[in-house]
């Protein structure tokens, strides 16, 4: 029986009519959920969360691009022949069975294929099923992270209550030992770095972020950056920040490809990577929350050397040098790294089941199967419940404050205050040379905001807020000038 192959000049028009038809109503629908989810993230003012979805859309034109150029580069590169000794190293199976056609040009030389055309169809389907879950895991964890952060809303009211302004009244003073944030941290292994570490390694599997751990970070950031007794919201703070940093990880960078490639070279049977490529997430995402806790403790430790008394509530002083290198970013770095070969483990294995079966020479015995699996799900429930939530409190005790201090209102707000002083100066400057006899305090020049919630900090004359990251945009620069009044007013921001 010989089977021949049917092409589209054999093909009713009615099919391949409803084929595409078919394919275009799929395409037209996801469209039209990703421009609702947009329509809605707008509506709300989630301006990061609109930026992590085009980057979600720019991957999945990345990918229809990458797959347009395996189908056009499908033949030519099939036709590049190597030896066969070259071909038959590292392998992923150690007793393969190949049973594609090679290409005529090749097994006239004695060759094979660098790549066959079987082999490019099967590289498409992983390379899609490696983004699909890539971007899954992403949007799994920051749910997860979400829902675990829900309880710090009724913990930021606290703050509001006159239970919580008399506990943390400034006129009160307790010896430091006393305070349940030192309770809590300062132990007989505190002071030693061999004892610190395994304790802050089994405390992020229980109560990893407590509400006096919240609540002392959460002084200790407002009294740096702002003044006492500030009303400033920390908890939607941490949140805009946290929709920041999620557009971040679910991006598919450069060298994330890079890695990609480099996981599947390691697939290879000589590395014998099911021994160690499954617990190579859990290990570094463990070490990332081990740090985060440490972290904690090194605050309350460098607090209790510089007094031994407390005014008012536990005070943490927020800095750079107790993240490693310095740099708090690379914490999100890792995360990012650790999200990526966790989806790529689940997204290798989906791929392998479905092209070449449950039972394949991937995976051949049950425990290699049930690390697999059992490795994916503790990360992916451990990164977005336990690791998220303590990243999110710990990685705003840096030097340097976010921009995502102002909401998005008040940025709005700021601009236009801004622009509105310019364009007035301007305008009074021209008045003054074109009437130079004209008194100049007759002049008014309106630069009151144009908006309701003023920020929080001192509108001294000139005023710059830093942020995290130095660049020209980062910087937001607003000057005074009101010779009537002696004073400068001071605002407070109140988080919308």
């Amino acid at each position: 029986m010989t089977s021949s192959v049917i092409t589209l000049e054999s093909t009713p028009t009615w099919a391949v009519a409803a084929v595409v038809f078919f394919l275009i109503s799929i395409s037209i629908c996801i469209e039209h959920l990703l421009h609702l989810l947009a329509k809605y993230f707008n509506k709300n003012r989630r301006k990061y969360l609109i930026q992590a979805l085009d980057k979600i859309k720019s991957e999945l034109l990345q990918l229809g691009f990458i797959s347009l150029l395996l189908t056009v580069g499908e033949k030519p590169i099939a036709n590049i022949c190597i030896p066969k000794s070259i071909g038959e190293t590292f392998l992923p199976c150690s007793d393969p069975s190949n049973d594609s056609p090679e290409e005529a040009k090749c097994e006239e030389q004695g060759m094979v294929s660098l790549l066959s055309r079987r082999g490019m169809k099967e590289l498409q389907y992983l390379i899609f099923v490696l983004a699909f879950f890539h971007s899954l895991s992403c949007i799994l964890t920051f749910g997860l992270g979400m829902a675990k952060m829900r309880k710090w809303k009724s913990w930021e009211a606290e703050t509001r209550t006159l239970e919580y302004q008399f506990s943390n009244d400034p006129r009160r003073f307790l010896l430091i030992h006393h305070t349940t944030f030192a309770r809590r941290h300062l132990r007989f292994w505190s002071e030693h770095r061999f004892l610190r570490w395994p304790a802050c390694f089994l405390r992020q599997f229980y109560a990893s972020v407590s509400k006096v751990d919240y609540f002392t970070l959460r002084h200790g950031f407002i009294t740096a950056h702002f003044s006492e007794g500030s009303t400033f919201d920390f908890q939607k703070y941490i949140k805009r920040t946290l929709e920041k940093d999620f557009g971040v990880v679910v991006g598919i960078s450069l060298w994330v490809w890079i890695l990609s490639m480099l996981f599947i070279f390691l697939n290879a049977h000589d590395f014998y990577n099911y021994l160690w490529l499954p617990f190579i997430p859990l290990l570094m995402l463990l070490l990332v929350g081990t740090q985060l806790q440490g972290i904690i403790s090194r605050m309350c430790l460098e607090s209790q050397e510089k007094s031994q008394v407390v005014r008012g509530t536990f005070l943490v002083r927020p800095s750079d040098h107790f993240f490693w290198f310095g740099w708090p970013k690379l914490l999100l770095h890792l995360m990012h790294f650790i999200l990526f070969q966790n989806s790529f483990q689940l997204a290798f294995f989906t791929w392998t089941w479905y092209k070449f079966g449950f039972r394949s020479c991937f995976h051949r015995k049950t425990e290699d199967i049930v690390i697999r699996l059992a490795m994916g799900v503790l990360v992916q429930v451990l990164c977005g419940y336990v690791t998220l939530p303590l990243y999110a409190l710990v990685t705003q005790m840096g030097t340097s404050m976010k921009k995502v201090i102002f909401p998005e209102k008040v940025v709005e707000g700021l601009k236009r205050w801004r622009a509105n002083a310019r364009r007035n100066i301007a305008l009074k400057n021209n008045y003054t040379s074109a009437r130079p006899s004209l008194d100049n305090n007759t002049t008014s020049i309106n630069t009151s905001p144009s908006f309701g919630a003023s920020p929080s900090f001192n509108l001294n004359t000139p005023h710059c807020v830093k942020f995290d990251q130095p660049s020209s945009s980062e910087y937001l620069a607003v000057g005074v000038k009101d010779e009537g009044k002696a004073n400068s007013t001071n605002r407070e921001t109140k988080g919308s």
